[in-house]
């Protein structure tokens, strides 16, 4: 009689039952189990590419109004060029340019301007390409150079025009089939036909 009074016992005491809850869950497995799976299984299976790092393009799109570039060499600013308008070339650090006004900011040589309907930055060989009515001037010396396609290559200082370029000044008015330019030491070199009338 004692023995069947016993297990009652122990099911009476709180302290003694607490134990009896996770051996029924672990029992009862084979019950909730498969419901739970099915509760917390994703929705809409699973697609590999999602895995995949996103490739970001190295080319940044931008348009932007008025901007202005400086051009500088050991340190001193020599070049200010506006712009109407700028936006992302084809090309990785190129930069299109609409209505470019260009001024020679530095000390070592006379004032110079710039104006050209359009033109194109390359960043990274520090080439600057003016085309469509280019016009350069030198206030001071009254001179002027005209021309539709003009580079400028800011590392060795040089100016070339690989097409018609027509000079005027005081003193004569010059046409030639090209020019190039040597900032640094003030050299010209013409081809094709030259023509000077004074």
């Amino acid at each position: 009689m004692s023995g069947s009074i016993r297990p009652l016992n122990m099911l009476r005491s709180p302290r003694n039952a607490l134990w009896l809850l996770p051996l029924l869950l672990l029992l009862g497995t084979p019950l909730w189990l498969p419901s739970v799976n099915r509760f917390l299984a994703p929705r809409g299976g699973y697609d590999p590419r999602f895995a995949e790092p996103v490739k970001s393009s190295p080319i940044q799109n931008f348009i932007m109004d008025e901007v202005s570039i400086t051009l500088t060499s050991k340190g001193q600013e020599e070049w200010q060029i506006d712009a109407r308008q700028a936006y992302t070339g084809a090309q990785d650090n190129e930069i299109e340019l609409i209505g470019v006004n260009a001024m020679y900011i530095g000390k070592q040589r006379p004032p110079t301007n710039i104006e050209s309907k359009r033109g194109r930055y390359l960043v990274a060989a520090r080439e600057l390409v003016l085309m469509d009515n280019v016009r350069i001037s030198k206030p001071t010396q009254k001179e002027e150079l005209r021309t539709d396609l003009l580079h400028y290559y800011d590392a060795t200082k040089m100016a070339v025009c690989p097409g018609d370029v027509e000079i005027i000044t005081q003193d004569f008015h010059l046409n030639a089939g090209s020019m190039t330019y040597d900032l640094s030491t003030n050299g010209y070199d013409f081809g094709g036909r030259v023509h000077i009338r004074q």
